[in-house]
């Protein structure tokens, strides 16, 4: 019995707030009160004190049920925090949701709890209830067959409410393609008369002043260091991996004796390295505006200098085939248009495996896997929820417009893509085949690459640092409410969670390494570990580094006019006979210009202002978060300004908390 102070806050957009009436509860351990039709939830706070005549003890939670009269809208809850009797200081109610409809929504109280801790069964019946509910809202999808389950629905509108984009990140989202579009039809339409006869043509859609990195590219890419350096630290640093023997597809015809002397000293040496886009091979090429487009599965060895530089020794454009002659290798030595044709080509199948492997199943798609299994096994009382919740935000609604406009039939990939029409549905199902629970976790996967310990591999030594600072994170939240291993094993949810992702949403992924079981905390802590890396740096490391490596379009082509070269008399007319024409490098560096530009709406990892856990101890934890990855900010920012190639992708500032592009 006494005098409770309500306090209220709405979402800070302008759409947040609505004019209909929401009634409050306050649900304690010994009652009930109704405290009527108290709010009409404007933008910003509302306070309120009320009497209350009923002894609630403990308060568990607050329940609200907004009051549709002749309109109904939706309104935006952040939080509820009530101070009164026996509440020694103000209780929080965390929400960060929208209100819909009439029915009656349950807030507990922002102590992460699991089932253990809750021996009087409280909050059992919320739980159940909760995840009833969600999981009739929350549906796996399809979309194409061999590949992990998406989110159902096909357009933003058939999402959850709470998984579309706000209103300003729809608008910068919408006015920035609209943009993207005008600017394309408007030049686009130049493209068909104009028409690309040097290399350096390709300047007409190159406006100086992209980024530093950008302007680099365009002056050096036909260097050899620049052309090695990429597998170590740019777009897609995910394909390198350290020689422990000669590839069996590398066949070295007669006279070429020197060539294999050299690369057997530098496997002796520890210091061969190879990239090989075998999973390429046999994928069908696209057909664009009634003209055949072309796909490579080129390998490429390479050399670790003693100063860091990765240097290319060969290049092998094709596999050998049964009863055909060798194909033919491509070395440094060569006429220099043939050698520049050669490694455009591995650029282009690059642009390929980064796109749909690296970027879109490892960043994307993997992602979506993670935040369906934990809205669908969950409850927002659970403190991995709590945990993950943040890393989720937009995934899904950027996920389905990938799937409705970048990969969908009729989409960006079919139209300038040479994998499109099919054959990058194709890569993305021997993509998924492959994908492994090791490759996710930078240790393990660098281990496996033989990166560990490269120094020049910046991507490699700042993925170690990151992964150190999450696992941290999430060891000290685990620690706090797991005391044993025991007490993993026995969390019914948490293991429904984990088999929910590794049988379901990956599609029985067992048999490559996924847990669908956590036996200990530290398998937990592992697990955690990496579906927030999968959802920050992991995408991150390959997002963030399209406008610098693709903006000239040579260094990164979408797709390739000509077959594969079969001499080396190769001039620089082949080369741009073979490369995107300028409608297609058009569309290629808008594409590029839209997705990869710097995000306005940008939250940086762990720097979300949403409070989902009360009490110190998990504010605390998260504060170190915080401070270890403001010293690793720190640390990046002076270790690049004395580097000849400043690396940033992996670096917390620039680093976003979700997957939200």
């Amino acid at each position: 019995m006494g005098k409770y102070t309500v306090r209220v806050a709405t979402g800070n957009l302008f759409l947040a707030g609505s004019p209909n009436l929401v009634q409050l509860w306050l649900v304690g351990e010994h009652g009930e009160a109704d405290l009527g039709t108290q709010l009409r939830p404007v933008w910003g706070k509302v306070e309120f004190e009320i009497d209350v005549p009923l002894h609630l003890g403990r308060l568990l939670m607050v329940k609200l049920r907004k009051h549709n009269r002749l309109l109904s809208v939706d309104w935006f809850c952040k939080w509820i925090s009530v101070q009164g009797p026996g509440t020694q200081g103000e209780v929080f109610f965390p929400c960060y949701r929208w209100v819909q409809g009439h029915g009656i929504i349950c807030l507990p109280e922002g102590t992460a709890r699991t089932l253990s801790d809750d021996p009087q069964n409280l909050f059992k019946k919320y739980r159940e209830q909760e995840l009833e509910e969600r999981r009739k809202v929350y549906r796996w999808g399809s979309w194409k067959d061999g590949l992990i389950l998406p989110i159902a629905g096909n357009r933003q509108p058939d999402l959850p409410r709470d998984e579309r984009f706000l209103e300003d990140k729809d608008l910068d989202f919408s006015v920035s393609l609209a943009k993207a579009l005008k600017d394309m039809a408007i030049k686009g339409t130049l493209d068909f008369i104009n028409c690309v006869k040097r290399l350096e043509d390709f300047k007409k859609i190159f406006p100086r002043g992209k980024t530093a990195l950008a302007e680099r590219v365009h002056d050096s890419w036909k260097n050899d260091a620049l052309f090695g350096y990429q597998f170590l630290n740019g777009a897609n640093p995910m394909l390198l991996r350290r020689s422990s023997r000669l590839p069996a597809r590398l066949v070295l015809p007669p006279g070429m004796e020197d060539l294999k002397t050299q690369l057997e000293k530098e496997l002796q040496a520890g210091s061969l390295f190879e990239v090989d886009f075998s999973l390429l091979d046999g994928v069908k090429p696209n057909v664009i505006i009634f003209k055949p487009q072309y796909v490579a599965a080129p390998l490429v060895m390479l050399k670790l200098q003693p100063d860091g530089r990765l240097l290319p020794m060969v290049i092998q454009l094709q596999p050998p085939r049964y009863g055909c002659p060798p194909p033919l290798l491509f070395l440094p030595s060569d006429p220099p248009m043939a050698w520049l044709l050669a490694k455009t080509w591995v650029r282009s199948s690059d642009f390929q495996l980064h796109q749909l492997q690296s970027h879109l199943l490892r960043g994307h798609l993997i992602a979506e896997v993670i935040a369906v299994a934990t809205m669908r096994s969950l409850p927002s009382l659970h403190p991995i929820y709590k945990l993950l919740i943040p890393h989720f935000r937009y995934t899904m609604a950027i996920n389905t417009l990938a799937r409705s406009r970048l990969v969908s039939e009729g989409g960006i990939f079919d139209l300038v893509v040479s994998t499109g029409s099919g054959g990058h549905v194709d890569i993305l199902q021997r993509a998924t085949a492959c994908l492994t629970y090791r490759s996710l976790c930078p240790p393990d996967d660098l281990a496996d690459r033989g990166l560990l310990g490269v120094k020049s591999s910046l991507y490699g030594q700042d993925a170690i640092r990151l992964w150190g600072i999450i696992s941290r994170y999430v060891e000290g939240m685990v620690g706090l409410f797991y005391k044993s291993d025991q007490a993993v094993k026995d969390d019914l949810e948490l293991q429904a969670w984990c088999r929910e992702m590794t049988e379901t949403g990956l599609q029985m992924a067992q048999d490559r390494g996924f847990p669908i079981s956590l036996e200990s905390r530290a398998q937990l802590c592992h697990f955690v570990t990496m579906c927030i890396f999968t959802c920050t740096g992991q995408h991150a490391s390959n997002h963030l580094g399209q406008l610098d490596w693709y903006s000239w379009i040579p260094n990164g082509p979408c797709t390739m006019r000509k077959p594969p070269p079969i001499s080396k008399d190769v001039t620089e007319k082949d080369i741009v006979d073979s490369l995107p024409n300028l409608h297609q490098a058009h569309m290629q560096k808008t594409v590029t210009d839209f997705l990869g530009r710097r995000q306005p709406v940008m939250v940086a990892l762990g720097q979300h202002e949403e409070k989902y856990f009360s009490g110190p101890e998990p504010q605390a934890v998260l504060r170190q978060f915080r401070e270890e990855l403001a010293a690793m900010d720190k640390e990046i920012e002076v270790r690049n300004a004395v580097l000849d190639l400043p690396y940033e992708y992996l670096r917390p500032s620039m680093v976003e908390n979700s997957v939200t592009i």
